[in-house]
């Protein structure tokens, strides 16, 4: 494809045919994705119809693609060594210089023998795209190339076959080949850097690993990754790469889960652990079971929402698609018009033909069509990069234009794991009732129990026995014997259930609800001895994310449904602008329908299955990465990393890639503006027209790689 009207048209010709209900074709990335009926139409009717415009479908294949490039590169090259001499004559000619070795060059008929393997050899495809174009009753970028170089090549043979004897004719041959030359090189030079655009995608294809040691009848054989099968036992040793996702049966180890957490430092495995696949083995040897292979790993999702996200349309491109609808029409009647007027002012023939012909080249709109999907490209895969996946063009221009940001509470600005934050001793020995805490609490399941037995372990790794006697009080505590004593851990309600006196404690109790901490009494043979305090504690970083976001202009919103009180006391630590609380999971997306009123961009960040309806109720939808997975599925940004800065990065990241997109479509608009009237005017030559137009189309596309430069906010924050 040449331009962006290509890219409509195959559109529209796919979308007329019955039974295909989407056809996007991304102009960039040169790929088309079509959602059809396949009752009601085949593969082979889609490929008839666009063969049918004149393109060729092929499967995505890098190599297709180089072979492409090659041949480009080929047609290139003999269009330099062919079009260079004719420059060299045209410039020896301006600078009135005469060197007789060099005199040949100025012959008309050598100027026609150089150029018509140029204008019909490497420039056959501008004849043959532009034909299929007229055929379907569009003009395209190519109509506007072959009406130009033919009009130059025609004029000027009619010139040297015509004129008379001893009479110096108007020859532009040597603007019709630097056109076609200059518009290769510049397809050229788009080929290569469009590549650049979607490296993101290359890098993480790169990450799979391409064989794996399974074990089959109770042998170890190497087979490639993509025989492998779910339930499949597979040993990695030390240094490996995990081939997939599973779970480890045998061994223990430290695996580097960067690629997939952003964090540095390799976590600890051992057997019932997850692994994932593209993760790294750093020491000892492990087995593990196979759970997700192919296409479902969580590194193949990955890869699939980036391609996702890069062949959709942001809706900031349908600004580009309706000015290229009517663009080409109205530019071949500039261009007539320009002819008609410089022969009604007087003109010359040779002043009219070659202004008309600059003007049909300046304007042709690559520029135009490359401005958004190259940006798109980039930016998703800068996200990519970052622990970011947009799900699409429109979840990254959306995010850019949030007023209001509403934030889940428990598991998304808390660390969503209950952790002990106080023990105060009332009675005995702060070692002794550790441990009989420890062993009380083994055998608990409720998540304020797990806290304190994680934290009495910490601190007297010993404490493993086991209860004489165990029972569990639901929503009170628990009751247990431990070497010969009775032992209780739990609520107020609790104790005054079992008739202890706890009125000495109440304002000890109060002070750690204010301060909204769960406050969980012990006691030994029915005597108070101590007190444990429990909080779901903030993400390290959650209060600079919110300050961030306040001198960013973006109101922020705690809801939760926790008690008010709690609520609150985290929404004042955290300097929200809102807390909304109690609020039952079922009445959250009512909450954002209300925020939204008048028109305010609300985006939800979520990552509980009760979060769900609210994410898909927002403009947009912000999942956390070690969510459930109904939420990650509802969102239209997921943060792989459980890191609250890559929501930083991902809002500086959509501002950046849309701003780019806006420079973008602004100097293409205006090149094309300003380059009309120059070359109506007469003030600019056919062939320069094409090296502009060229240079047009390439710089949108460097304007879109500089987004790589982009620096996540991780690395802004001191001390990380």
């Amino acid at each position: 494809m040449h331009c962006v009207n290509c890219a409509a048209n195959i559109e529209k010709r796919l979308l007329a045919t019955g039974g295909v209900s989407l056809a996007v074709v991304n102009f960039a990335l040169e790929e088309l994705t079509v959602v059809y009926d396949s009752e009601r139409v085949t593969n082979n009717v889609i490929m008839k119809a666009v063969q049918h415009l004149g393109f060729k479908l092929s499967p995505m294949d890098m190599d297709v693609y180089s072979e492409h490039i090659r041949q480009m590169v080929i047609s290139l090259a003999v269009s330099i060594v062919l079009t260079v001499p004719m420059m060299l004559s045209m410039l020896l000619m301006a600078l009135n210089l005469h060197i007789s070795a060099l005199h040949f060059l100025h012959s008309g008929w050598v100027q026609l023998a150089l150029t018509v393997p140029v204008q019909f050899v490497t420039g056959a495809r501008f004849y043959r795209q532009a034909f299929y174009a007229i055929r379907s009753r569009n003009a395209n970028m190519d109509v506007l190339v072959a009406l130009g170089t033919s009009a130059a090549f025609f004029y000027s043979l009619y010139n040297l076959i015509s004129h008379p004897v001893g009479e110096i004719p108007h020859l532009y041959f040597e603007s019709a080949a630097m056109i076609i030359t200059f518009v290769l090189l510049g397809k050229t030079l788009e080929a290569k850097a469009k590549r650049r655009t979607s490296d993101s995608i290359s890098k993480l294809a790169g990450l799979q690993v391409r064989t794996a040691h399974v074990i089959r009848n109770a042998c170890e054989v190497e087979i490639a990754v993509e025989e492998l099968q779910a339930g499949d036992s597979i040993v990695v040793r030390p240094g490996e790469k995990i081939p997939v996702d599973g779970v480890i049966t045998e061994g223990h180890s430290a695996v580097d889960e960067s690629m997939i957490s952003g964090e540095p430092l390799p976590v600890e495995k051992k057997a019932g652990d997850a692994v994932v696949g593209a993760t790294i083995n750093q020491y000892g040897a492990i087995t593990f079971m196979a759970t997700k292979v192919g296409k479902d790993t969580v590194l193949s999702q990955i890869i699939r929402m980036v391609e996702d996200a890069q062949t959709s349309k942001a809706p900031i491109q349908g600004i580009a698609d309706k000015v290229a609808g009517v663009f080409v029409p109205v530019v071949v009647a500039i261009s007539f018009i320009t002819f008609v007027a410089w022969l009604a002012t007087g003109g010359e023939l040779h002043q009219a033909v070659i202004n008309a012909v600059a003007v049909l080249v300046i304007a042709c709109p690559c520029a135009l069509g490359l401005a958004t999907p190259t940006a798109i490209m980039t930016g998703t895969g800068k996200g990519a990069e970052n622990g970011i996946l947009f799900k699409s063009g429109g979840a990254l221009e959306g995010l850019s234009q949030i007023r209001t940001l509403v934030f889940d509470k428990t598991g998304t600005l808390t660390k969503g794991k209950p952790a002990l934050t106080a023990f105060e001793v009332l009675a005995g020995k702060p070692e002794d009732l550790l441990r009989l805490a420890a062993v009380a609490e083994k055998r608990s399941e409720h998540p304020l129990g797990r806290a304190i037995v994680t934290y009495c372990l910490q601190q007297m790794p010993d404490s493993n026995g086991d209860p004489d006697s165990f029972e569990a009080i639901p929503g009170m505590g628990v009751k247990a014997v431990v070497e010969g004593k009775s032992v209780s851990i739990g609520t107020a309600r609790l104790f005054e259930k079992d008739g202890l006196n706890t009125a000495d404690l109440t304002g000890r109790l109060a002070m750690y609800d204010q301060q909204g901490e769960t406050p969980i009494l012990m006691s030994v043979e029915r005597q108070p001895v101590a007190i444990f305090a429990v909080a779901d504690r903030l993400k390290p970083e959650a209060q600079d994310v919110i300050a961030s976001l306040r001198n960013m202009n973006i109101e922020t919103i705690m809801l939760t449904g926790d008690n008010r009180q709690v609520a609150n006391i985290a929404g004042s630590q955290l300097r929200v602008d809102k807390v909304l609380a109690e609020v039952l999971p079922g009445d959250k997306a009512a909450q954002i329908l209300l925020l939204k009123k008048d028109g305010n961009k609300v985006a939800m960040v979520g990552d509980g299955i009760n979060d769900a309806p609210a994410l898909a109720t927002a403009d947009i939808g912000v999942g956390m990465g070690t969510g459930a997975d109904i939420a990650i599925e509802t969102a239209d940004i997921i943060l792989v990393r459980n890191d609250l800065r890559t929501l930083l990065t991902a809002i500086r990241l959509s501002q950046k890639t849309i701003g780019k997109i806006r420079q973008n479509l602004f100097f293409s608009f205006i090149y094309n503006v300003a380059g009309i009237p120059v070359a109506a005017l007469g003030f600019l030559h056919p062939g320069l027209a094409g090296a502009a137009m060229a240079l047009s189309s390439v710089s949108v596309i460097l304007n879109s790689l500089s987004l790589k430069r982009f620096k996540a906010t991780c690395e802004t924050f001191a001390g990380e």
